[in-house]
């Protein structure tokens, strides 16, 4: 008989850890921090705690024995990673300052000196801020021989759009040109010549931009084997903070970093992912599991900021996305009032209500900077601004500017002071320095030359025999056409008709050659004509935009400290945030969601099959965003509706409420023939269930 010995070994101590995961974590969160090696795909909620849950698992990590210098933890501001890498610090009693821990822009620098001589670079190479790299782009359109007084090519910065989002997206720049600045396809030959002037100027001076940073991560990793077989092995963790706003570039340089060890955590949230127009490529975050076969995926649902009313509403708006990973918010809150519906006549009574209603809070003991109006677009804003600074109620733009100090609405406003007050030196200045070949020496030699005559409108538009005057008469040949036509008398007693006859004459030419954004601000000025529209003339107009100006602290209506204000916000500019009370306005098709997004794709997600069927529930959808990558197999683009993004942000808007939440849509909205029309509620809204809202009746 043959005898076998075998012992019997005593179980394995359990681990002891200097923090008390167990008790700092719920079961959701501690599941992701005693997480095994192995890639892991995080999905966070709103509100579930991710930052701490990110936090508390680089310190698990250390205290099981990961040297520190051994973490590469990717975020998107320093911020963020600087707040993360210190608690890291007070929790595993360590020097946090040894983790590879930033932004991808950070991180791509500090290994750069290390190898930018492999790149043909010196390792004291020098980084381009946006103002630089829009000094040395404008350098490069001169190098070309482009003469951009003569054309409206466009200026250097939105060069600089343009060529890094066709870096950042890996995209093609003539279809990203086609589908966003169309009016420049037919200089597509030139921008490349453009473009391969700014390469060699950056390389002469040996400096980089931030794209740079990132393209010469990937060029080290995919053209340098020695230097790249040190990079991947050199992490043993590759973790990755909001991976949802991660674009291709980041997404391959992320994927690579891991390919080795494979222990790469992502954690971000697919319902978040609302920023395609800078490039953040909703595909990362829902196909990494194919990019990383046996991939743990891990859900934070407990949500610790809103109450169970707003939840449910978020809930139920996020489940009609198909492209998704599908989860339900839990509360931890108690409960609270139902969020209000509320339908209101117009614009107008909109503002009206809002800030009748921001008083009212006040009275109850709110603060104001616990209250925040959120809006798809900054235009929405407008009316609700003038209503506030009638009412003294103080408020703060997180978005940017004040509607009314944005320099695209202070230019149209220019031409109008002029015809009011001919004598507004720097209305005129700032419309003369619009035109070709007119810089502030010049603009200032034609204001010499007609300031002091009785009526300066009149002897620039005459002539006043001045040579100061007539010099530049081909380049401001278009502005006394334009003010000539303003000053009839039909012009002045219409101030949307005059605000629309300067965009159409030329000021939306020069927006759309000198704003990357120029849909944005056009749509900003259709807006001014519209508002324009309930004054009976240029100067009634004028006299009314004199409420838009900063409230003094002494003139609030209620006594506040004096960095408590009111936050006006776009969505976007929100994300991350919470307040108690939140406003939602513009709820209406077209607006929220907005037109122009709703026609262009949503994202591209790519499957594996040819002409697969298309996922019809969210259970499917996941199965085949799980299924393994072959690259044998047949890849076949899925085109992500515009609709999906929208209504994702319609989901941030609603999960950054606390405890009240208002939707609010104006029934009747005013067209370009100053018809007012029925406005559709937004499809947002009338996809939500009635039983989740509270329909309030304005009397």
């Amino acid at each position: 008989m043959k005898v076998r010995r075998y012992s019997i070994k005593p179980p394995e101590p359990r681990k002891s850890y200097r923090v008390r995961y167990e008790d700092e974590l719920n079961p959701q969160q501690l599941e992701v921090v005693m997480a095994g090696e192995g890639p892991i795909l995080v999905i966070a909620g709103a509100g579930s705690g991710k930052t701490r849950t990110l936090t508390y698992r680089v310190s698990r990590l250390i205290e099981d024995g990961v040297e520190p210098s051994d973490i590469l933890l990717l975020t998107f501001t320093n911020k963020a990673a600087r707040e993360m890498l210190d608690r890291v610090g007070d929790l595993a009693t360590t020097d946090a300052r040894r983790i590879w821990g930033g932004t991808f822009h950070a991180v791509a620098n500090r290994l750069l000196r290390a190898h930018a001589d492999s790149l043909g670079y010196q390792r004291n190479f020098s980084i381009l801020d946006e103002e630089d790299a829009k000094g040395m782009m404008d350098g490069a359109i001169a190098d070309a021989g482009i003469t951009t007084l003569e054309k409206r090519f466009p200026k250097g910065d939105v060069l600089i759009d343009i060529h890094s989002h066709v870096i950042n997206t890996r995209g093609s720049l003539e279809k990203y040109v086609e589908e966003n600045f169309p009016h420049f396809m037919m200089l597509i030959d030139e921008m490349r010549q453009v473009f391969g002037r700014y390469a060699e100027r950056k390389r002469r001076a040996n400096v980089m931009d931030f794209d740079d940073l990132l393209i010469n991560w990937k060029r080290l990793l995919d053209e340098n084997e020695e230097v790249s077989a040190v990079m991947k092995r050199k992490f043993r963790h590759v973790m990755v903070d909001e991976y949802q706003d991660t674009n291709r570039l980041q997404a391959e340089i992320v994927d690579m970093m891991g390919s080795e060890r494979r222990n790469v955590m992502v954690v971000g949230d697919d319902a978040q992912s609302i920023y395609s127009f800078r490039g953040a490529s909703f595909e990362n975050i829902l196909t990494f599991p194919r990019r990383f076969p046996g991939t743990t995926i891990c859900k934070l649902e407990i949500n610790y900021r809103s109450t169970p009313q707003i939840l449910a509403l978020a809930n139920a708006s996020i489940r009609h996305n198909r492209y998704q990973f599908p989860k339900t918010l839990t509360p931890v809150r108690d409960s609270g009032p139902e969020p209000a519906l509320v339908g209101v006549d117009d614009v107008y009574a909109q503002a009206v209500f809002i800030a009748q209603r921001i008083l009212e809070l006040r009275d109850e003991g709110e603060s104001f900077d616990e209250i925040a109006i959120l809006y798809r677009a900054h235009y929405q804003s407008l009316e609700l601004q003038m209503e506030l600074s009638r009412r003294n109620i103080p408020y703060i733009i997180r978005s940017g500017v004040r509607f009314f100090e944005q320099a695209h609405v202070k230019d149209v406003v220019s031409y109008l002071r002029i015809l009011e007050n001919p004598r507004d030196e720097l209305s005129w200045i700032r419309v003369m320095k619009l035109y070709p070949k007119v810089g502030d020496t010049t603009a200032r030699r034609i204001w010499d030359a007609i300031g002091n005559v009785p009526d300066p409108l009149g002897a620039f538009l005459y002539g006043s025999g001045k040579s100061g005057v007539r010099a530049t008469s081909k380049s401001l040949a278009s502005l006394r056409s334009t003010l000539g036509a303003l000053s009839s008398e039909a012009m002045r007693r219409s101030a949307s008709e005059s605000i629309r006859y300067i965009v159409e004459e030329g000021y939306g030419d020069y927006v759309r050659s000198r704003f990357a954004n120029f849909s944005a601000r056009l749509d900003d000025l259709e807006q001014l004509a519209l508002f324009a529209e309930k004054f009976g003339s240029v100067e009634e107009l004028l006299a009314e935009l004199s409420l838009a100006n900063p409230i003094a602290g002494e003139d609030v209506a209620v006594a506040a400290p004096d960095d408590e204000r009111v936050i006006l916000s776009s969505v976007h500019q929100a994300k991350g945030l919470e307040w108690r009370a939140v406003f939602v306005i513009g709820l209406t098709d077209g607006r929220f969601p907005s037109a122009r997004a709703m026609r262009v794709p949503g994202g591209i997600i790519r499957v594996p099959g040819n002409e697969p069927r298309l996922p019809e529930t969210e259970e499917e959808t996941e199965a085949l965003m799980t299924r393994p990558a072959n690259p044998e197999e047949p890849v076949t683009e899925i085109i992500v509706p515009g609709e999906e993004e929208e209504r994702r942000l319609f989901y941030v808007a609603i999960t950054r409420a606390r405890q009240e939440l208002y939707l609010v849509h104006p029934v009747l909205e005013r067209d370009r023939a100053q018809m007012d029309v029925l406005a559709t509620p937004s499809r947002f809204l009338r996809e939500l269930p009635t039983d989740l809202m509270e329909k309030w009746i304005l009397e």
